[in-house]
């Protein structure tokens, strides 16, 4: 059993192309997608987040509005950058949608990735530590988060308060207890994945890693995955982690996923560059009859190691064809593969 779910970055822009040519109109088709994922069976609806950019940007008025409509499936991110984010509001935040979710968040926090602009979180009133870097500043903003979400007091009551107190020290309200164990380190390379283990996070990998090798993505990642629960073992935690992995992943069963999809160019894994020092191998996509589809997936070595299969949706294409889309992977590949 696998569980599977859909992850979206959210684009939209005012092509005519597009079925979401507002911000509005991606929100508003997030929600209905989460629903009806949710009536086909699938397991997640995660979510992308970027600043600065037309795609899912503040996260927590959409999960919340998700666990609003929805009662089984859970609900995520892929992922928070948290060289944007105050991790004490992002506490209540996040404390307030799980609970209005009844205990169904999964938030995917990271380091982050390249932006549209130069240094964003300098804009949102953030700057790295003297002699540390973004990626030190992102740590500690996520070592913050995980201590203020055990639920613990850290501090001081007033001693006139403007509302009655309980005793002692006082924690960040609202507090949703088991939260901290459902949040997910999105983890580029083997060694941030350890890091995460140690920290006690479970682990989201996506179709893009830090080239380590020369090996397939999926080799790679299954590695990647290994080492993290080496560390999560030896770390001595008392609770079993969550691994997932993103792919692009679509069957083939009518004529508009043969228009959409059917002369699909990438195949096969690509290496570049996301910044002057970083080589980074991106994924391939998947493609075909869903026969075919049950025989490449079933070599992926990465998705055999998770217990989570995010997909990545063309959300552009309207609610209504990626509702499709999910459910031919969930009708047609996921049994065969024993999935489902």
């Amino acid at each position: 059993m696998k569980k599977i779910g859909f992850l979206s970055f959210g684009h939209w822009t005012p092509s005519p192309h597009s079925q979401t040519r507002s911000a509005s109109d991606a929100l508003l088709q997030a929600i209905d997608l989460a629903v009806a994922a949710e009536e086909l069976g699938a397991d997640g609806a995660y979510f992308r987040v970027h600043h600065f950019a037309r795609q899912y940007a503040s996260p927590f008025p959409l999960l919340a509005a998700i666990g609003a409509r929805t009662s089984r499936i859970e609900i995520g991110t892929g992922v928070i950058d948290m060289r944007y984010e105050n991790p004490m509001y992002m506490a209540e935040d996040a404390g307030a949608a799980d609970l209005i979710a009844g205990g169904r968040l999964q938030l995917g926090i990271s380091r982050g990735s390249p932006e549209q602009v130069v240094d964003g979180w300098r804009y949102f009133g953030y700057a790295p530590p003297e002699d540390g870097t973004d990626a030190d500043m992102a740590r500690s903003h996520t070592q913050v988060l995980l201590e203020v979400l055990k639920g613990e007091g850290f501090a001081r009551p007033h001693p006139n308060p403007m509302f009655s107190n309980p005793p002692g020290l006082l924690r960040i309200e609202p507090h949703s207890e088991g939260l901290r164990d459902r949040i997910w380190w999105g983890s580029g390379s083997n060694a941030t994945a350890v890091w995460a283990a140690k920290a006690g996070m479970n682990l989201q990998s996506s179709t893009l890693k830090d080239d380590e090798s020369g090996e397939p993505l999926h080799v790679q990642q299954r590695k990647q995955i290994e080492a993290y629960r080496e560390a999560w073992r030896a770390a001595g935690h008392g609770r079993e982690p969550r691994v997932s992995v993103s792919r692009s992943v679509f069957a083939l069963v009518d004529d508009r996923d043969r228009a959409y999809f059917g002369r699909d160019r990438d195949s096969e894994d690509h290496v570049g560059y996301i910044d002057a020092q970083t080589r980074s191998i991106f994924g391939r996509s998947y493609a075909g009859e869903p026969d075919v589809l049950v025989k490449q997936l079933a070599q992926d070595e990465a998705v055999a190691a998770a217990d989570t299969l995010l997909l990545t949706v063309p959300n552009q294409l309207g609610v209504e064809y990626n509702a499709h889309v999910i459910e031919s992977i969930l009708t047609h590949v996921a049994p065969e593969l024993g999935w489902r």
